[in-house]
């Protein structure tokens, strides 16, 4: 296994990240699955043993219950708390209260509580908001991340699928008063939807905040089980089609990686996972599988080495279309790129 340092904190994590979203299966989640307590166990042990410190849930996974599995199975596997990394998020509903959701600092407060309990533990490593909230000021939020902080009921905090500017916004207000930052994003990055790529990974690489990646097999499309137009294979995607996908671009990309597969003797799906433990501002992934032997199968991905001709073929087949102001920027700094003189000709 690997580890990277998160953000500009001195934590390490492996690039390797245990996705939870499918454990209990209770309420709206049982779309994702509904792992029981043995199988969350074998799951967490069989990562674990392959060096895996980082494990990511969320308070409404299961209306808690993915949590409360994961505190269970850390006791019954008898693992020290303190080897390992335990991400969790709030923001989403959790009641029927007008105070059960968002990002204020009572429901805050009022999670991270209920968080704790159910995880079996005293402090939650990264605590991340689920996304905006857009009734509730980023600077109450930030002040209460940091109170938390402060406290020692969590040692990092990050943000979840927010808009550049958001985050921006907050890092400088934390930075301004002399308060903690966020360490981290967790976004959607996958060969089918580089989007982030716009806007959002410069400003990490500019503000050296970590990069966490969710869904990296596009729902399951990129496991290379799916062909054009779901047809053939039985999984999450033909009842639940999430998260959105370029779905012509991502069969675009498949026609490229089941050859490259075939040559390189593993998984599509590995080829996948791969290529995004290649860029840069990534971190670390967050893998999930309902059955044990795709989660066994996602970790060999960090053994996958790509060749220079393989890296360009996959940037070329998934590449953005260019949009404004990125195609605009691009051609009036030519002039102050190294070794151009373009515009000045």
């Amino acid at each position: 296994m690997q580890y990277k340092i998160l953000g500009t904190t001195g934590l390490k994590v492996s690039t390797l990240c245990l996705g939870t979203m499918n454990y209990g299966g209770k309420g709206f989640f049982g779309y994702m699955g509904n792992l029981d307590q043995n199988e969350v166990d074998e799951q967490i042990r069989t990562v674990t043993d392959a060096g895996v410190n980082f494990i990511d849930t969320a308070n409404i996974y299961s209306e808690g219950l993915s949590e409360e599995m994961i505190g269970q199975a850390i006791k019954n596997l008898s693992l020290k708390r303190d080897d390992l990394v335990l991400a969790t998020k709030v923001r989403g509903s959790m009641g029927k209260g007008e105070n059960d959701r968002g990002l204020s600092r009572k429901h805050i407060i009022q999670e991270v509580e209920s968080s704790l309990r159910r995880l079996k533990t005293d402090y939650i490593d990264l605590y991340q908001i689920h996304t905006s909230d857009p009734l509730t000021p980023i600077e109450e939020t930030i002040r209460t991340l940091d109170d938390l902080v402060k406290s020692g009921k969590i040692r990092y905090f990050g943000a979840t699928n927010v808009a550049a500017w958001h985050l921006m916004k907050g890092l400088a207000y934390s930075d301004r008063h002399h308060l903690n930052r966020f360490a981290s994003l967790q976004a959607n990055y996958t060969l089918d939807t580089r989007d982030i790529e716009r806007e959002i990974i410069p400003l990490l690489v500019d503000q050296k905040v970590g990069l966490l990646i969710w869904s990296p097999l596009s729902g399951g499309l990129l496991s290379g089980k799916y062909k054009r137009d779901l047809q053939g294979a039985e999984g999450r995607l033909n009842k639940f089609p999430f998260p959105p996908f370029n779905e012509e671009r991502a069969y675009n990309v498949l026609d490229v990686l089941h050859p490259m597969a075939e040559q390189k003797r593993v998984s599509v799906a590995q080829l996948a996972l791969a290529w995004l433990l290649h860029q840069p501002a990534v971190t670390s992934i967050i893998i999930g599988a309902t059955k044990l032997h795709q989660l066994q199968d996602n970790l060999k991905s960090i053994e996958v080495v790509f060749t220079a001709d393989e890296l360009k073929t996959l940037d070329e087949v998934s590449q953005l279309s260019k949009e404004y102001p990125g195609n605009v920027i691009e051609v009036m700094t030519m002039d102050r790129s190294n070794g151009s003189d373009f515009l000045t000709k």
